[in-house]
């Protein structure tokens, strides 16, 4: 646990308790703080009590309050305020977030007998964190440096272990942690890409990208490494970068050549190069690693490749790390092979531009989509059906979905059951029964791990049967 004392003595509210918002109490607690917590949840409220926290609706405590602690999920500006939080900003109680507290409070004293300080490496962007995330942990741990994962996968960022001499914190944020928090000081940050999603919560396509901006804009990490095959990321890069060799900005591409720039790592038909001050210092093909299938892969591995050599790591080193990652569950994850057919569960593909990606990385697929829908990148999806034999949709906007096939053929399955028996009875060898449903999944499940391990049980009954 990461001790929060910037409050010691002072109450502290802390509105919503999942795994977040326990963790930010705890760690309050843990530095000498006054907690008071709330959630609308009834039973999350009962678990928290049994732990001995101090359960009162904050709003009506905000007299003498310090700060208000908010978990990601609650809306503080768009599409509207929850009631308590914008009872503290008329208040003008200042309201933070568990990434805010954990920059705070990472630091300390005895940092000043370490030959080497922790580092923090930060990703975010729309797609591809998490595989970014984990590429790097993965490759600092097979090189022998200490390592943690944190943010958005593995740990909450205030319940890991305080770091030790030259350990490596990787941590995935999200738009949500990053729009509000606080404090911002990565020592590398990530951006991966950006495609719309989240439109409601941030206001727009604007507001979304500013909350992404915002860890390299209030965070000013030593190294920034930016994707560049959208303006977004070109217009970051260019305002970080003091100029066209300036190697604090690494540029990354999953697409075409940057050789003109200071530092660039990109992928081009499946060879990733990296290229500094005009000649190029290293390769890998990529092609031939498992874990790494797919061009949305190879623009994770840029990104992963880039952070690692900004933290001294060797090409060699990062070469050999890459080729015993096995990749992430629920993330273009190979279930099994039957009959010829090969079943790929993508869970994570939530969005309409995740969902491409992994569409192109397949021929002769058998689709599975479907979900809670969510605003933006219709056209891209509908540009990289080609290779789709025929849809199987479930869930809340199958017949959205069906809308925008058109004339691809398709299916309305509404249930995950039916998806799977359906495309695993019409497919032929060689074809690819493909879960990757293009929407939010709580329509039908707690989260996109259940959904994909709805899609995976299902699979194994086809082998058991």
């Amino acid at each position: 646990m990461i001790p929060v004392r910037a409050y010691q003595g002072c109450r502290v509210g802390v509105l919503g308790l999942g795994r977040s918002g326990l963790s930010a109490a705890r760690a309050l607690i843990a530095g000498g703080a006054e907690v008071i917590v709330w959630d609308d949840d009834e039973a999350a409220r009962a678990a928290a009590a049994a732990e001995g926290v101090a359960v009162a609706d904050p709003a009506r405590a905000l007299d003498g309050m310090a700060a208000l602690i908010v978990s990601p999920g609650i809306p503080h500006l768009y599409p509207a305020p929850h009631p308590v939080v914008a009872a503290a900003q008329e208040a003008g109680v200042p309201v933070d977030n568990d990434i805010g507290l954990f920059f705070r409070s990472l630091a300390s004293g005895s940092w000043d007998g370490f030959e080497t300080p922790p580092r923090v490496v930060a990703v975010t962007g729309s797609n591809g964190k998490s595989t970014t995330c984990a590429l790097i942990h993965h490759v600092l741990q097979e090189a022998g440096r200490p390592s943690q994962l944190a943010g958005n996968i593995g740990r909450g960022v205030l319940d890991i272990d305080p770091p030790d001499n030259g350990e490596v914190l990787v941590l995935e944020l999200s738009s949500y942690q990053l729009e509000l928090a606080r404090a911002l000081t990565p020592d590398v940050g990530v951006f991966t890409n950006l495609s719309p999603d989240h439109l409601e919560r941030h206001g727009g396509i604007g507001g979304y990208f500013a909350a992404k901006r915002r860890l390299f804009a209030e965070g000013g990490p030593d190294r920034a490494v930016i994707g560049v095959d959208e303006m977004e990321g070109r217009f970051l890069a260019g305002q970080i970068s003091q100029g066209r060799g300036d190697d604090a900005v690494i540029r990354i591409s999953a697409g075409r050549k940057l050789a003109d720039a200071g530092w660039a790592v990109f992928a081009r038909r499946g060879f990733l190069a990296e290229w500094r001050r005009g000649r190029q210092v290293a390769a890998l093909d990529l092609r031939a690693l498992p874990g790494l299938a797919g061009a949305h892969n190879h623009q994770n591995a840029c990104a992963a490749w880039a952070a690692l050599r900004a933290l001294g790591l060797a090409p060699r080193a990062i070469e050999a790390g890459f080729r015993r990652f096995t990749g992430l569950a629920h993330r273009t994850q190979l279930v099994a092979e039957i009959g010829g057919v090969r079943f790929v569960n993508d869970s994570k593909a939530t969005n309409a531009v995740a969902a491409a990606r992994a569409l192109a990385a397949f021929p002769a697929i058998r689709w599975i989509a479907g979900g809670r829908g969510k605003e933006g990148g219709e056209e891209t999806l509908r540009a990289h059906l080609e290779n789709v034999r025929k849809a199987y949709l479930i869930g809340e906007n199958a017949a959205d979905l069906a809308r925008l096939l058109g004339d691809v053929p398709h299916e309305i399955c509404g249930t995950m059951e039916r998806a799977v028996a359906r495309a695993a009875g019409e497919a032929e060898p060689g074809d690819t029964v493909l879960l990757a449903p293009a929407a939010a999944s709580f329509d039908q499940y707690a989260d996109f791990e259940a959904r994909g391990e709805d899609f995976i049980a299902r699979v194994a009954a086809l082998e058991a049967g």
